[in-house]
């Protein structure tokens, strides 16, 4: 059964490059109301922790050093069909294949430097929720 809330995590290559208003913009105009956000750092040891399904695969520990590199935005959004909406929002992984009008296509560099992640499952976005923000800062 879907759900109406997803997780986001806005990843250091747009905070870089100046475009977090910009995604955030997006995401609103795209009808999702933020339930909790923050401005944030991963250390080695959370990115390690979040990122532990990909742990035996070749880009792991490179994902890992990118995702600690600078700063993040973490958010839960919330929407009718919270998942798939902000999937088909953020558009594929590679910006070159990403449809016109996603965020992806429109402020990703590459594969690994994408701009945003956004949760593949309610289940998922549950998990990857109450990994960045406890009870208290979710409204």
């Amino acid at each position: 059964m879907a759900t109406n809330r997803t997780f986001t995590m806005l990843k250091p290559d747009a905070i870089e490059n100046g475009h977090m208003g910009k995604i955030i913009d997006m995401i609103i105009n795209a009808g999702f109301s933020i339930k909790a956000m923050k401005y944030t750092q991963l250390s080695e040891a959370q990115a390690k922790e979040f990122y532990a399904v990909h742990a035996e695969r070749p880009f792991y520990g490179e994902l890992v050093e990118y995702m600690t590199s600078g700063p993040i935005v973490a958010a839960i959004l919330e929407k009718d069909n919270a998942v798939a909406d902000f999937r088909t929002l953020i558009g594929a992984t590679n910006p070159a294949e990403a449809a016109e009008g996603t965020i992806r296509k429109a402020y990703a560099e590459s594969i690994g430097r994408n701009a945003v992640h956004g949760s593949d499952s309610d289940e998922n976005a549950a998990n990857e929720g109450v990994f960045h923000f406890a009870a208290n800062e979710i409204f």
